[in-house]
């Protein structure tokens, strides 16, 4: 790579739980290409979960130009929601930059970030920025709120994020497809919920309900194909109760982007939304972080254009 003449400051913060815990591997690459850029960088390791929040309030208040994400959709969140904790008590917000070194990358995906240390490496020494959406979801864990880069999902998709969390090898998207085809025996009572959005409500009896900012979940199930997580909106991707068989039926949809045109799929773009369990309860997971296992009610809305982040410049996908 050629030399790099900025003179921005990189803080990476390092989850070395990531990739079920293999993302120190990934340091002599990563070392090796930014010093040969001449990037000006140091290195942090999160030592506990939410540490990754205070790292980044921390990056935010020293003055760093970029803060990167050396780790999964995890660790993502946990930087999101540091910077946009500080995002008034600062002058100017770092930029925010993603090495992959977890399992689903979903967020990396979205953003049209490489999933790849070698690609994501050129694209933190090119510097390249845009500005997205980020989320905000209140209820269950997290009265107060937390924000969301990539998506909220309730009902059978946060189970199977609950079961993968569980496997010891199995990792990636394989992992979530092994921990679908588990939750199928699993979750099949679907809770009959009140979905409010930007004024029109409606009920259903929903499997899942996947409320998204990026377009991905679970390594490989494209719950909004067409996201745009630059666009002010939420995506909607309601799925209503179905059979066991039904269900078997929908994941190869999932895993094309072609789940919209089935009948027990609704689709939608709002700016806030509000999901309540009329009957039953409401798991759910932010980013694949548990918001609770058996929440009631849960409110989401949208922040646009408050992040920047670093992305390949055009043609250099």
């Amino acid at each position: 790579m050629e030399a790099c003449v900025t003179r921005e400051r990189y803080r990476l913060i390092l989850n070395p739980a990531a990739g079920k815990g293999t993302a120190r591997n990934a340091l002599p690459t990563i070392r090796s290409h930014l010093d040969r850029a001449g990037i000006l960088y140091e290195i942090v390791e999160t030592e506990r979960p939410l540490h990754g929040i205070e790292l980044a309030e921390r990056a935010a208040k020293d003055g760093v130009d970029v803060v990167v994400a050396v780790g999964g959709d995890g660790t993502v969140n946990e930087l999101i929601n540091g910077l946009m904790n500080v995002r008034q008590a600062v002058d100017k917000l770092p930029s925010l930059g993603v090495l992959c070194v977890g399992r689903g990358n979903d967020f990396a995906f979205g953003a049209g970030i490489p999933s790849t240390v070698d690609g994501d490496c050129r694209t933190l020494i090119d510097g390249h920025r845009k500005t997205i959406d980020v989320a905000h979801v209140r209820g269950g864990l997290y009265p107060d709120g937390r924000y969301v880069g990539n998506g909220v999902g309730i009902g059978f998709d946060a189970v199977v994020g609950f079961v993968a969390k569980e496997f010891k090898r199995l990792s990636g998207f394989i992992g979530y497809f092994v921990a679908a085809l588990k939750t199928i025996f699993l979750y099949f009572q679907a809770p009959k919920v009140r979905i409010e959005m930007d004024g029109e409500t409606i009920e259903m009896s929903a499997l899942m309900v996947s409320i998204m900012n990026g377009r991905r979940m679970g390594g490989g199930f494209h719950m909004a194909p067409n996201g745009d997580m630059g666009d002010g909106h939420l995506d909607l991707c309601m799925a209503q109760e179905v059979s066991r068989m039904g269900i078997f039926r929908l994941i190869p949809r999932f895993m094309k982007g072609t789940q919209a045109s089935h009948p027990a799929i609704r689709t939608a773009q709002a700016t806030r939304v509000q999901v309540e369990a009329l009957d039953g309860s409401l798991p759910a997971h932010a980013d694949g972080e548990t918001l609770c296992t058996d929440g009631t009610q849960l409110s989401i809305e949208i922040h646009p254009a408050a992040l920047q982040i670093l992305t390949p410049g055009e043609g250099a996908r």
